[in-house]
């Protein structure tokens, strides 16, 4: 019965989507029109492809948002190496810009449908992927069933389950078990969340650690950064990356009680760019004087803020500090992956809510590369403290190093994994090369 009536509410989810199939194509103009969209690319999201089907074996990867598509560019590499084709989708504005700017012509980039039942049967009959693997932990119920029906295998790397994703499918067990149990593997980075698949009825899972402790650090321009320094000079910085809605506000909170002590520069990079007119406008009421890298300001010895408003330059920003404040765990939940500020030689400091990165900081924090702050002015201590204590500062930063160090293996216990699925293609490749035609 319980089986029956999963069914039936699945069966009514893509009804729902088929009803409001009419309603897109403005949905996404006015998401353009506020910048949520790409405007010449939007029909994409209706499985409309702007690029041509290369010849040969092609596997869709699919990574939600920049986090997860930066986590998966070490095994894209690695199944272009394999002479493979990449269709990677992301679905946000920003995850392309990083897609363009990291990979080039190295992948195939399109925005990923939305998960209604025509754009996904329109878009998988163009693309016709000999895999699908995804990299997020959301489930679209009408793409498994669309790739199922077309005995597409469906696999999950780097997989998690957030603490409220997991109550909300363990709360409806029948629908997860038909859908977990249409995924043809599940390569999960924790024991946590590869008992959470089990639970939910994914099979097979194994374990291989966080893809992301694999990853290169963030690249950035030499030029630019020596250019900042430079005007930087000997002042103090730290910075608050990947923050949200209120932790700007915190920033400048540390800043104003620290300056008469430090007259130290506060980076601040957002998580969305998008919202730098509201930040900037924020740190003004506050009688702070901003410079914008999206602007070209020059930092002068009277700039309180350095806002780092642009995308795919997070390697920029870390290199001109040893202090990161890692958003999303003060004001917000979740937390924000720490992993790229522990590479390029910061000492981390987080806010209590860090569910998503559970494990990641754990392991940071146990070998002395990262530290808790409970509010705003914990965290305005720990910041002077690291500012004003050098032992203490590089005592973290080489402790980040050597954590991330240990989390690295992720990537080639991925690859053994996949190796049922992507030997064959690799063969298949090399004996009809695609310079052999379309």
């Amino acid at each position: 019965m319980k089986s029956g009536l999963a069914r039936a509410a699945l069966l009514g989810y893509r009804v729902a989507g088929i009803g409001a199939y009419p309603f897109v194509t403005p949905y996404l103009a006015y998401r353009a029109l506020k910048g949520k969209e790409d405007r010449q690319r939007r029909l994409e999201r209706l499985g409309y492809p702007s690029r041509a089907r290369p010849h040969g074996p092609l596997i869709w990867v699919h990574a939600a948002s920049v986090g997860e598509t930066n986590a998966v560019i070490p095994l894209i590499r690695e199944l272009v190496r394999r002479n493979i084709h990449v269709l990677l989708t992301t679905g946000t504005v920003t995850s392309a810009s990083l897609v363009q700017s990291r990979l080039g012509d190295e992948v195939i980039h399109q925005y990923v449908p939305l998960d209604v039942k025509f754009p996904i049967k329109r878009f998988i009959a163009y693309w016709h992927p000999d895999a699908a693997i995804t990299a997020e932990s959301e489930i679209w119920p009408t793409t498994l069933a669309e790739l199922t029906r077309r005995n597409i295998p469906q696999i999950r790397v780097n997989a998690r389950l957030s603490d409220r994703s997991y109550d909300r499918w363990q709360n409806n067990p029948a629908i997860a078990e038909l859908l977990f149990g249409k995924l043809s593997l599940v390569i999960a980075r924790s024991d946590v969340d590869a008992e959470r698949f089990r639970d939910l009825g994914a099979w097979p899972v194994i374990i291989s650690g966080n893809l992301k402790g694999d990853t290169d650090p963030p690249p950035y321009d030499p030029q630019v950064l020596e250019r900042y320094r430079s005007q930087v000079g000997d002042r103090k910085t730290w910075a608050a990356i990947c923050t949200f809605d209120g932790e700007e506000a915190a920033a400048a909170f540390v800043h104003r009680a620290l300056k008469p002590r430090n007259h130290q520069l506060t980076i601040i990079v957002p998580r969305h760019p998008e919202r730098g007119d509201e930040i900037e406008t924020m740190l003004k009421q506050k009688g702070l004087v901003v410079a914008r890298r999206s602007r070209g300001d020059v930092i002068t010895p009277e700039t309180d803020i350095f806002l780092g408003d642009t995308i795919g330059e997070m390697g920029l920003y870390l290199r001109m500090t040893e202090i990161s404040f890692v958003g999303r765990s003060l004001t917000e939940d979740g937390g924000q992956n720490p992993l790229e500020s522990a590479m390029v030689g910061c000492a981390v400091l987080s806010g209590p809510n860090v569910q998503n990165f559970r494990e990641t900081y754990q392991q940071i924090i146990r070998k002395g590369g990262a530290r808790m702050v409970r509010d705003v002015e914990m965290l305005a201590k720990a910041v002077h403290y690291l500012m004003t204590n050098d032992i203490a500062r590089r005592k973290m930063i080489d402790c980040g190093h050597e954590a991330v160090q240990d989390m690295r293996g992720a990537l080639s216990t991925t690859v053994k994994a996949l190796e049922p699925y992507i030997n064959p293609l690799t063969v298949t490749a090399r004996l009809r090369p695609a310079s052999a035609g379309a």
